[in-house]
């Protein structure tokens, strides 16, 4: 089958997402990059381009240049969709000329920086009837997609309760070191991030696994967030107490500054005939827990998973897939979308968990602002 032609927007030299994106894109073999704005600084993108071997004339100097460029081009040579991979600060105004301008979307998290924002977002794909995909790259594992079928199928009972956190420990060092100064770490720049660092960047990842897995929406938050240092302007730690539809309650916990901790994602849903665990350092196991048999394990390449879960492994059984396949999942899912053809239900997050994503952080800031007060989503 023809692939379908990639451009991308950032992710130049040294950018680990938009590397990210990159393989995600070759592995799961439906999409072909074939030019883009790499990095702010022409020459510099330019120089990327060479090295991934493109052609000069599909580099571009910005995204203006990249869409009268492409639009200049025949619908069978110009680039198809898109791949944002810049700071939050640059998302909204990126998707919405793309998508006005007729291109598919594939846009990291946060998608804007405002709840107002992510709706017209939310409108624009709406009225243009295009593909946008949000990278909550985490809903790609199969033993995620598994949870949900599990819990979709009424495996757990009644849900009871939820937990999900999300320990980092990288800013740690940049706070706490010998500068202790968070200049040129965009992160933590109001102007660049947003109203939040932490809830913003890992935190919402927590939050959008709590309602894929579950198919709940998460009503109602209560914050307690932290900077943790003065010169700090937004949050790097925090708990969030959450409500969810038929008096299911949970919590959210959420750092940055964890010492020692890498990429500490799980999330735990219990319900009153079983529970299930999974933790994406561990992703290949999907953990079923019961006061009445023992813990079963379920692994990728099964006959005993649901046939979502089996159509999104790409290795045999025993040989461990991670983030990159993960990613790749939500790719194919997007080229199933572009093509027309039917997507299975959750294969890649929408512009409506953009939205949902936006909601959140913002109520959990204003939940904090308020002295720890419950706020609606």
């Amino acid at each position: 089958m023809k692939k379908i032609k990639l451009g991308m927007i950032g992710g130049g030299f040294g950018a680990f997402i938009g590397d990210a994106h990159r393989r995600a894109s070759r592995i799961c073999n439906d999409f072909k990059l074939v030019g883009g704005v790499f990095t702010s600084n022409y020459e510099k993108g330019k120089e990327f381009a060479q090295q991934e071997d493109l052609d000069l004339k599909r580099c571009y100097a910005n995204v203006d240049d990249l869409i009268n460029g492409e639009l200049a081009l025949s619908a069978n040579e110009r680039i198809e969709a898109v791949a944002i991979v810049t700071p939050n600060c640059l998302h909204y105004e990126f998707a919405s000329k793309l998508l006005n301008s007729g291109f598919h979307v594939v846009c990291e998290k946060p998608m804007t920086l405002t709840v107002e924002e992510a709706l017209n977002l939310k409108n624009m794909v709406g009225d243009k009837g295009l593909t946008f995909a949000l990278a909550h790259t985490y809903t790609g594992y199969p033993m995620v997609r598994q949870m949900k079928e599990l819990i979709k199928s009424g495996a757990l009972g009644k849900i009871h309760r939820v937990d999900a956190q999300y320990y980092q420990g990288w800013v740690n060092s940049i706070i706490n070191g010998k500068d202790s100064g968070i200049t040129g770490v965009w992160r933590m720049d109001p102007e660049y991030a947003g109203v939040s660092s932490c809830m913003g960047d890992i935190g919402v990842h927590a939050f959008n696994l709590i309602e894929y897995t579950t198919g709940m929406e998460i009503d109602q938050v209560l914050a307690d967030l932290s900077p943790v240092k003065d010169n700090v302007p937004l949050d790097l730690d925090g708990t969030v107490l959450v409500r969810l539809k038929n008096n299911v309650k949970g919590v959210i916990r959420s750092s940055q500054v964890a010492a020692g901790e890498e990429n500490n994602l799980t999330i735990g849903v219990y319900g009153s005939d079983a529970s299930l665990k999974w933790s994406q350092e561990d992703p290949n196991f999907l953990y079923m827990l019961s006061d009445s048999e023992p813990t079963k394990v379920y692994k990728p390449a099964h006959a005993y998973n649901s046939d979502f879960a089996e159509n999104s492994h790409v290795m045999p059984s025993g040989h461990p897939e991670g983030i990159y396949e993960a990613l790749a999942n939500i790719y194919k899912g997007v080229a199933k979308s572009i093509r027309g053809n039917d997507v299975y239900q959750g294969e890649y997050p929408t512009v409506e968990d953009g939205v949902r994503g936006m909601k959140f952080i913002h109520s959990v800031v204003k939940s904090n602002e308020e002295n720890n007060t419950w706020v609606d989503l």
